[in-house]
């Protein structure tokens, strides 16, 4: 641990000393990289660097209890305060040693599509979407629609939207898969409790070098937007309809007025979309136990209860139980992300162990 440390510190010098380089800094693209890597690796160098301060405090302290009768008993507290601290710091270091997911600085796409349950399911779609909006807010974050299909009560077939703000997927990311809702819909007279699901797909938004498309793979048309009221709808041919033919995949995006702007959404989301293939095509060769993890999951899991009766959410992965139901669907969902990260910490710290 200690080599990797050092080596994380001298490239972290050498990054400082290149970023007061003149020609870096006129060299916009490369300062940016360089900047970016530097707030990187900044938590660790901090904390390496406070691990070197106490570790030779420690030491002092050692050397002095041995030497010094007066200041023995004095030295002797500094000594084993210092090496709690020193167990404590290693633990820390440790976590920040592990890999990071190249893609948690990312803005995402997130895709909520109504499963079991008809219009109930379509209702709890909105539940989500309302949930996820509300946490955007409450961070920060910028919420854009891509596209919807709404039903007549208020809910959505499916609704895909992008949210922008750093560190994005690194919070979202273990929202993936089904959610389940089980309470007395507003249209069940005999107050029997329902069972509804809906899924939920976070993807990493891709950048332009990842993903490069061809365009006589894409098939383009406009068609004219569908949805509820307003005299815009069903007007003009400002949707858009893109046709991916190697993959197959169709997107539709028709939550602008400009052809443009629709076109530009359109192709970040196909964009987005065969990124995410790429992605799940690697985590399919990693071993199942790794696949069985927090943050990689398989999309199809039921990984969370909604329980309106008793105000309840547990999440299945990690056996994690709020009764806060309320508050929850409001956005006050952090408390559940900071359990799961910390899980899935866990696991990848099991796992870094086993592989040494």
């Amino acid at each position: 641990m200690l080599t990797k440390l050092q080596d994380a510190e001298k490239r972290f010098d050498d990054i400082e000393a290149a970023l007061a380089d003149p020609e870096t800094m006129a060299d916009m693209e490369k300062y940016t990289t360089l900047m970016k890597e530097r707030k990187n690796l900044a938590p660790t160098i901090e904390k390496y660097r406070e691990y070197k301060k106490v570790y030779s405090d420690t030491e002092e302290a050692r050397i002095l209890m041995e030497e010094d009768a007066e200041m023995r008993e004095i030295a002797a507290e500094e000594y084993k305060a210092g090496k709690e601290a020193l167990v404590r710091l290693e633990e820390e270091l440790t976590i920040l040693l592990l890999p990071k997911d190249p893609n948690d600085d990312k803005n995402v796409v997130v895709e909520i599509r109504a499963c079991a349950g008809g219009d109930e399911a379509a209702l709890f779609a909105g539940v989500l979407y309302r949930m996820y909006s509300m946490y955007a807010d409450m961070r920060r974050y910028k919420t854009e629609v891509v596209s919807m299909n709404e039903t007549g009560l208020g809910g959505y077939r499916e609704i895909t939207f992008m949210v922008s703000g750093e560190g994005a997927y690194s919070r979202l990311k273990y929202e993936s898969g089904v959610h389940r809702v089980q309470r007395v819909p507003e249209t069940e007279t005999a107050g029997r409790i329902h069972t509804s699901t809906a899924s939920v797909a976070v993807l990493p938004e891709a950048e332009d070098v990842e993903i490069e498309i061809n365009p006589a793979d894409l098939e383009i048309e406009t068609i004219k937007s569908s949805g509820a009221g307003g005299q815009h709808v069903n007007k003009t041919e400002s949707a858009i309809r893109l046709l991916h033919k190697p993959s197959g995949i169709v997107i539709e995006c028709q939550d602008e007025r400009s052809q443009y702007k629709n076109k530009d959404k359109a192709m970040k989301l196909l964009k987005t979309k065969l990124y995410d293939m790429k992605l799940q095509e690697q985590n399919d060769k990693i071993a199942s136990q790794r696949r069985s993890q927090v943050g990689t999951g398989d999309r199809s899991e039921r990984i969370r209860t909604y329980n309106y009766p008793q105000s309840r959410i547990t999440d299945h992965r990690i056996g994690h139980t709020i009764h806060s139901l309320e508050a929850f669907l409001n956005g006050e969902i952090d408390d559940m992300i900071d359990a799961l990260a910390t899980a899935d910490t866990a696991e990848r710290l099991r796992s870094s162990g086993n592989n040494e």
